[in-house]
């Protein structure tokens, strides 16, 4: 796909500055990517006549999904990959902020028509939910600059405070790791959103943050952050894919959407997106479907 046709796509991401605070609407299909009547056609009718899929998102997982500098527009892939599936769609995109210990509950009761949040697909979660999966990544442990508790492992974060989102499979996996540490526990503190997380780490409330790799690295590399934050190592715990999640009652949603995703993966738009923001080494080769 020529850049042209990914320029587009910002283009219209970057539109959505005028939308509500907390919100993102995207205008789609004017400028390169072609819409798909069929899969147009396959969407619900109300959609089709609303003339927008609302996704809802947690905007604290930069370069995932996250808040501009006016604190109102949402950035970031997970808003681009959205803008995309509209245009092919021929509707618009809406990124929601929401609560993401709560999405998939606020999902099946039609607050919103999908979930695009750095989810992982898990067991547990696809009782509620079906999914389009659209990336891969693991858990990484992040810690202040200059690592003043020499965490290395899970190992060493025994005995010590380490804080990450509720609702996460990150939460899941301390309290399975902490069976290892036997008489010398970790204290794990659960937050809202990631970003209250990280503000116990930043200011040595906490030694340690469990979140996604690509986020992770991000903190640890952009120039606003890496004076306070670092990698604990390059390890990756328990990759697994991220996917979009749509109500069980909605299997036309679904199917549009994961179809859509093959599209751009096929002309190219889903690479340029991944490389933009600097997480092509989460890419995946076709949108599949699980939960059903």
């Amino acid at each position: 796909m020529k850049r042209v046709l990914l320029a587009a796509v910002l283009l219209a991401a970057v539109a959505g500055c005028a939308a509500p605070a907390g919100t993102a609407a995207v205008p789609t299909s004017d400028g390169g990517i072609a819409v798909d009547q069929a899969l147009h056609d396959s969407l619900p009718e109300s959609i089709r006549a609303r003339g927008t899929i609302r996704f809802m998102t947690d905007a604290s997982y930069a370069p995932m999904e996250q808040f501009a500098a006016d604190g109102r527009t949402i950035i970031g892939f997970s808003p681009d990959l959205a803008s995309a599936l509209g245009s092919v769609l021929g509707v618009q995109a809406e990124m929601v902020q929401g609560d993401f210990h709560t999405a998939l509950d606020d999902l099946a009761a039609g607050q919103y028509d999908g979930v695009l949040s750095s989810m992982n697909n898990t067991a547990e979660r696809r009782k509620k939910a079906d999914f389009v999966d659209y990336f891969t990544t693991g858990t990484a442990i992040i810690v202040q600059r200059g690592n003043p508790k020499g965490v290395t492992g899970f190992r060493s974060l025994c005995g010590l405070v380490v804080s990450t989102e509720r609702g996460t499979v990150q939460a899941d996996l301390l309290h399975r790791s902490q069976r290892a540490c036997g008489a010398n526990p970790m204290t794990i503190k659960l937050y809202k959103t990631n970003a209250d997380a990280l503000v116990e780490l930043r200011t040595g409330r906490a030694a340690a943050v469990l979140n996604d790799f690509p986020p992770a690295a991000y903190l640890a590399t952009d120039t606003r952050t890496k004076a306070f934050y670092q990698l604990a190592s390059t390890t990756q715990y328990e990759p697994g894919l991220f996917g979009m999640a749509f109500a069980k009652n909605s299997p036309e949603l679904r199917d549009a959407v994961q179809a859509a995703f093959d599209e751009l993966v096929r002309t190219g738009v889903y690479t340029e997106l991944l490389q933009r923001w600097g997480i092509g080494s989460g890419a995946i080769t076709t949108g599949s479907v699980s939960g059903t």
